[in-house]
């Protein structure tokens, strides 16, 4: 499922996680930490892989189209549940 979202919403979404979440969804969903870490906006393909997100430049940071949702899915649950 595609999903589109200012960058500055998601760049919010992975500032109000608690430390440490970002090995936690790479963990949980087996993927690389520099996986989850790109899809909120790193740049690292030496260390992990591209995430499907596609940005346009505009305000609020541009807007982010995601190809796939499961990462996003994952942090909003884990800032709705944090333990």
């Amino acid at each position: 499922m595609t999903k589109t979202i200012t960058f500055n919403e998601l760049r919010e979404i992975k500032d109000r996680l608690p430390e440490g979440s970002m090995q936690r969804i790479a963990k949980d969903l087996e993927l690389e930490v520099e996986t989850v870490r790109n899809y909120f906006g790193g740049t690292n393909f030496d260390e992990g892989q591209s995430t499907g997100m596609h940005v346009e430049q505009g305000p609020y940071g541009g807007i982010v189209e995601l190809d796939d949702t499961t990462i996003l899915e994952h942090a909003i649950t884990m800032l709705e549940n944090p333990y």
